[in-house]
């Protein structure tokens, strides 16, 4: 226990010292634009195909049921309001896990144990403003933009299995979800977010930044960060919600 709650707070105090720098002697700009490119531009594709299956899903496992009631209409909002809420914050968060957290963790576990980070510091240049800071900019702010992807995306995927495939009204279909799914849906499920993101950017850089044990505590640290991001961010999920919906 004891353990656990040292982990804790060397990574708490690891993050408020990397957003304290994001503020005071950051790193250049093209460090914060860099990192920003790598966890959003290059995640987009994933992002988008798992969110357009999503939403096909509720879709294809909402049809027969609402078909019983001629209810068929009301689909959309049901698309909408859960990738809105749920899906979307948490899928495209998972997805920044399997694909950025881990290099994350892997690329400041090398500098790591190749002594880089000490040579940072020799040079005079403090390595949490250099490493930590732009990555958790980049979490914060990218996570955000690639969870409205995925809305858009998983409504996009809802309506072609509902309207296309089953041939659902598509007037209704839209209508209905403007009159039923609320604006807040969606801005609720930005507020995870930026929570999922900043969880992210910390547990990928706290890994990293306190890797050991050579190489093979690289892959230890990339294995422990993505299983730990994946773990609070649905734990998370549930408190946030209760808060926020």
């Amino acid at each position: 226990m004891l353990r656990v709650i040292e982990e804790v707070g060397r990574g708490v105090i690891l993050t408020l010292m990397g957003i304290y720098f994001m503020f005071v002697n950051p790193p250049k700009l093209r460090h914060f634009i860099s990192q920003l490119a790598y966890l959003g531009a290059e995640t987009v594709p994933v992002v988008v195909i798992t969110s357009i299956f999503s939403g096909g899903v509720i879709a294809l496992q909402t049809y027969s049921t609402f078909h019983r009631f001629n209810a068929e209409f009301l689909i959309g909002a049901v698309v909408a309001i859960s990738m809105g809420r749920e899906l979307g914050p948490v899928l495209a968060s998972l997805m920044v896990v399997a694909r950025v957290g881990s290099a994350m963790t892997a690329s400041i576990g090398t500098m790591r144990i190749t002594e880089q980070i000490d040579a940072l510091e020799v040079m005079g240049i403090n390595p949490v403003s250099y490493l930590v800071s732009p990555r958790v900019f980049a979490g914060v702010l990218g996570v955000p933009m690639l969870v409205i992807l995925a809305d858009i995306a998983g409504v996009f995927g809802g309506w072609f299995v509902a309207v296309k495939l089953f041939g659902v009204n598509e007037y209704l279909f839209w209508e209905k979800m403007r009159d039923i799914a609320e604006f807040y849906d969606f801005i609720g499920g930005l507020y995870k977010a930026v929570f999922f993101g900043l969880i992210i950017s910390a547990v990928s850089c706290y890994f990293g930044f306190y890797t050991g044990g050579g190489t093979e505590g690289v892959g230890r640290a990339t294995t422990n960060s993505v299983v730990v991001s994946s773990m609070l961010i649905l734990i998370s999920d549930y408190f946030l919600t209760a808060i926020i919906f």
